[in-house]
């Protein structure tokens, strides 16, 4: 750890006096615990919606003379059977060098996706992480599923990358942890299941990982912009067998079948693993079928969020999010942009406390 210089009260250069917010000890800006007291210094974050929030019925609500209805495990009013918002309907996270957001869209009871975002230091350089599920809307609990198999995976993710592992071994590990905890929830006769998709970002590579129609693409100005991932869906297959063009698939009722998926109904997951090496400036995405339904060329999704997602990715996840809303909203809409390469902003000089 960077000792203080006793004469100028200043933090020495690259010293961005991290606390810990547990005991207040000093820490350094690649510490991932604090050394006194143990607390993670950088925890992964997850949109499970805001501290406190209290579920109610939109509409028993409106009458205060009466008390609001109970909520049922499964989220539906008992009063008047209707499904209730969650707070998790829409969730904005930032961690610098990361930014997403998650929305129910309009015509979904409920938002069934679920991001979780990580990132920390190692030797080579930082590195940002992020998970993306979308529950099946055809399961039981989807919403549980994603949130609880986003939440599995970052945590193994940002474990497995603190100690070192090859991320590609990493990502295969996290799926495994993200399919074990969404089976816990499942019963003989109700299996919740789960798309998914991981990427970890580091100094020279990026890496995904996925099952399902979420995607990952590769945005930039400097060189071309693609498609990182390839869809487990039956209009992806039939594309590929020659059997119909892309447009003609988009446009079928096979267009959002997955051939695979996490959950109980699955014995073993079979995830696909692909490392990416940009020889440029760009911006990872990685989003659920709620963004690229509107727009799956990767040329067309780097005009809506380039210039701005290379330094500020909060504002241009928003503008990917309103792209869609205001194209029609019809699922559930996660957003996840990662400028690369990873520059964590520069820190301002700060002063010992007195």
């Amino acid at each position: 750890m960077t000792a203080h210089a006793p004469d100028d009260g200043l933090m020495p250069d690259g010293d961005t006096e991290v606390r810990c917010p547990t005991c207040g000890g000093p820490a350094g800006a690649a510490d991932s615990f604090c050394e006194s007291c143990g607390t993670e210094l950088a925890p992964p974050v997850s949109s499970t919606g805001p501290a406190g929030y209290t579920a109610q019925c939109p509409v028993c609500s409106l009458d205060e003379s009466v008390p609001p209805g109970a909520i049922s495990a499964e989220g539906y009013c008992e009063s008047c059977g209707r499904k209730v918002p969650s707070g998790r309907d829409h969730v904005e996270l930032n961690l610098e060098l990361l930014a997403g957001v998650t929305d129910r869209g309009l015509r979904h009871p409920r938002n069934e996706d679920a991001m979780a975002l990580a990132t920390t230091e190692t030797p080579a350089g930082p590195v940002a992480i992020t998970v993306v599920c979308d529950g099946v809307s055809s399961s039981p609990r989807p919403e549980d599923a994603s949130l609880t198999g986003a939440q599995a995976a970052v945590r193994m993710l940002l474990t497995s990358i603190r100690r070192g592992d090859d991320p590609e071994e990493a990502s295969l590990a996290a799926v495994r942890q993200a399919h074990e905890a969404i089976t816990i929830l499942g019963s003989p006769s109700s299996a919740p299941s789960s798309t998914y998709i991981s990427a970890i970002v580091g100094p020279d590579a990026v890496t995904v990982c996925w099952l399902g129609d979420s995607r990952a693409y590769w945005l930039s100005a400097e060189s071309d912009s693609g498609r990182l991932t390839r869809d487990d869906s039956l209009a992806e297959e039939l594309v590929a067998q020659g059997e119909m063009t892309e447009a003609e698939a988009m446009a079928s009722p096979q267009a959002h079948v997955i051939t695979r998926w996490l959950g109980a109904d699955v014995a073993v997951p079979e995830p696909h693993v692909a490392r990416f090496e940009p020889a440029g400036r760009g911006v990872v995405l990685v989003c659920s079928d709620g963004l690229w339904n509107y727009q799956p060329e990767a040329a067309g999704l780097a005009e809506l969020a380039l210039p701005a997602a290379f330094h500020d990715p909060s504002t241009a996840a928003d503008a990917l999010l309103k792209f869609a809303l205001d194209a029609g909203g019809m699922d559930n809409i996660t957003i996840v942009l990662v400028p690369f390469p990873l520059v964590r902003p520069a820190p301002l000089p700060r002063r010992n406390p007195p």
